[in-house]
């Protein structure tokens, strides 16, 4: 009997062994498929938003642009389409980011959640002002057209400031959460650190009339792109990712 007992034992597998090593590739390849649509995402943003700021720009940018736009209706359009389909992208984003904050801090994961819709909010605001110009251009001869028209500009580039300044507060905050957790390398949130803050200072000059905000945006640029490259690459920290309790045990 002893024998019988014996033999069924040694047929039966370790319980924990199969489980624990197929929860750990399901959570690499979670891990790795939130970072890469993240680092996406962020990439895409940069692209579709900034090919429509510039298409609008090169039309409304000088004086008199009132008459060049009746030749060019649909290429303003467009890039008014690609700053609305900016909304999803960035919405997506912050969906994407918020469980992967919230496990470290749900006050910061909320605050960049709510900045990031606020600026959506402020980037729409001002793309529908742009598009309210086309129609004008039928009525380009009557007396305050133009007027109207360059406040229809002078409302997108206020809007455009103050969802970056938003966007630039919300930041901050979640780069200083991924330097206190390590979810991505410290020299990288550092730099957000550093440009976020400058985004912030150069939106603030711009809005009473200090044109240096080109210049202060600059130092965000390296982390917009840093930050989606190694997401791309190397994705979260492992042991950040899982949260606080995964980060205690491995210390």
């Amino acid at each position: 009997m002893s024998q019988t007992l014996l033999s069924d034992s040694s047929i039966t597998p370790p319980p924990s062994a199969a489980p624990t090593a197929a929860s750990r590739s399901a959570l690499q390849r979670s891990r790795m498929r939130r970072s890469r649509l993240i680092g996406a995402l962020f990439l895409a943003g940069f692209l579709i938003y900034g090919s429509g700021a510039s298409m609008a720009a090169s039309l409304v940018g000088h004086p008199g642009f009132l008459a060049g736009i009746a030749s060019a209706q649909s290429v303003l359009t467009l890039g008014v389409f690609l700053i609305l389909l900016n909304t999803a992208v960035d919405l997506a984003k912050a969906v994407l980011f918020f469980p992967v904050l919230e496990k470290h801090s749900k006050q910061t994961a909320l605050v960049y959640f709510a900045t990031m819709i606020v600026e959506v909010v402020f980037l729409n605001i001002g793309a529908l002002a742009l598009l309210m110009i086309i129609p004008l251009v039928q009525h380009a001869a009557e007396p305050g057209t133009t007027t109207l028209a360059s406040l229809l500009v002078q409302l997108n580039g206020m809007a455009y400031q103050i969802g970056e300044m938003t966007l630039g507060v919300g930041a901050t905050l979640l780069c200083l959460l991924l330097f206190r957790t390590r979810l991505v390398p410290r020299w990288l949130a550092v730099s957000g650190l550093i440009g976020y803050p400058c985004l912030v200072l150069g939106t603030i000059a711009e809005v009473f009339g200090v044109h240096i905000g080109l210049y202060l945006t600059m130092p965000g640029f390296f982390f917009e792109l840093a930050l989606p490259a190694w997401l791309l690459i190397k994705g979260f920290q492992k042991e950040a990712y899982q949260g606080p309790a995964s980060i205690l045990a491995t210390a």
